[in-house]
């Protein structure tokens, strides 16, 4: 067990470090992109692009790491109704449900981004290699809930 909090931590790290740069380069370019057009009257080729797909890798990323700090949405209308004796028996069970529904999104992901990768125009294919952050993002998405299924509930819980 002392292996596997050792490699989610590990990754928690690296997840949050990503999530850091991906937001600050997004809002260097997007300052950038402001400054560029209303000072130079042009812009920034494909900076607009570019941006929303670093939005795709903070949201994905802090998403992975809200769900190591049991901080993600839920979607569960019974919670309420339930006593936290009963959440907590339920924490493991409710965790490998979502790493499950979330193995077939990064299939789907992956046979997406693979259809993109044979399908994509000449001057588009720079836009694959930053778009894996989707299906990367899923995989991530899955380690963190199989993590949580595998070590339960934290102190913090």
């Amino acid at each position: 067990m002392e292996l596997l909090h050792s490699l989610r931590d590990r990754l928690v790290q690296m997840e949050t470090v990503l999530a850091a740069l991906s937001l600050l380069l997004l809002l260097l370019l997007a300052v950038l992109q402001i400054v560029a057009r209303n000072f130079f009257d042009t812009g920034i080729a494909s900076a607009d692009t570019l941006t929303r797909y670093l939005v795709l890798y903070v949201t994905f990323f802090g998403a992975a790491v809200a769900i190591d700090r049991d901080r993600h949405i839920k979607i569960d209308a019974i919670s309420t109704l339930l006593s936290p004796q009963a959440l907590r028996k339920l924490y493991r069970p409710l965790r490998a449900v979502a790493a499950l529904v979330c193995v077939f999104l990064s299939n789907a992901a992956i046979r997406f981004w693979l259809d993109e990768v044979n399908y994509a125009a000449a001057h588009e294919r720079w836009q694959i290699y930053v778009g894996f952050v989707i299906p990367l993002g899923f995989v991530l998405l899955t380690l963190q809930f199989v993590f949580a299924a595998l070590l339960g509930p934290g102190d913090e819980q």
